[in-house]
C-alpha cells in the first residue's frame, strides 16, 4: 500500500477549486448558483473525528502491544490496513470536496453584501477547514499504522522488508 502524498492531495484540491470556480461563474451566467449545504462541513468534521478517534485507539493499542502489557488487546493487521484504506479514501474525497467548496467560496467572495451569499461563503469556508481536518486526521492515522522500517527497534516488519542473505 502506497503512502499518501501531500502533493497529490494539494493538486486535487487546486484542480477541483479551479473547476468549481469556473463552474460557478458559468452556472451564475445561466441563472442561480446552487447552494452550499450546511451539512457539508458537519459531515466532513464527523469524518475527521472518526479518523482521529480510530488513530488514537490504534496508537494506544499498538503501544500496549509493543510494551507487552498483560491483557493488552492487539491490533489485527487486516484491521489496521482497512483503517488506513478508509483514511486514504477519506483524504482523497476531502481534497476534492474541499477544493470544490473552496472554489465556490472564492466565487462567492464577490457578493458578500447579499446575506444569503455571505452565509453560503461561510459554509464553504468551514467545509474547506473541515476537509483539511480530514486530510490531517488521515495522515495521522497512516503514520500510526506505518510498519517499522528495517533497522528500527523491534524489527517487526512482518516480512515486508528486504530479505537478508
Amino acid at each position: 500500500m502506497k503512502q499518501l502524498r501531500l502533493g497529490v492531495l494539494a493538486a486535487l484540491f487546486a484542480g477541483a477549486g479551479v473547476l468549481s470556480w469556473a463552474g460557478a461563474r458559468l452556472w451564475e451566467s445561466f441563472g442561480t448558483l446552487p447552494s452550499v449545504p450546511l451539512a457539508a462541513p458537519i459531515v466532513l468534521a464527523v469524518i475527521a473525528a472518526i479518523l482521529t478517534a480510530t488513530a488514537l485507539s490504534l496508537r494506544s493499542r499498538l503501544k500496549a502491544q509493543r510494551e507487552r502489557r498483560p491483557g493488552a488487546k492487539g491490533v489485527e493487521p487486516l484491521m489496521a490496513a482497512r483503517a488506513v484504506v478508509f483514511g486514504q479514501a477519506s483524504a482523497l474525497v476531502a481534497a476534492l470536496v474541499g477544493g470544490m467548496y473552496g472554489g465556490t467560496g472564492v466565487y462567492l467572495l464577490g457578493s458578500l453584501d447579499i446575506p444569503a451569499r455571505r452565509d453560503q461563503a461561510i459554509y464553504a469556508g468551514f467545509s474547506v477547514l473541515a476537509g483539511i481536518a480530514v486530510i490531517a486526521a488521515a495522515l495521522f492515522l497512516e503514520r500510526v499504522c506505518k510498519l517499522p522500517e528495517d533497522g528500527d527497534e523491534g524489527n517487526g516488519s512482518s516480512g515486508a522488508g528486504r530479505a537478508h542473505a
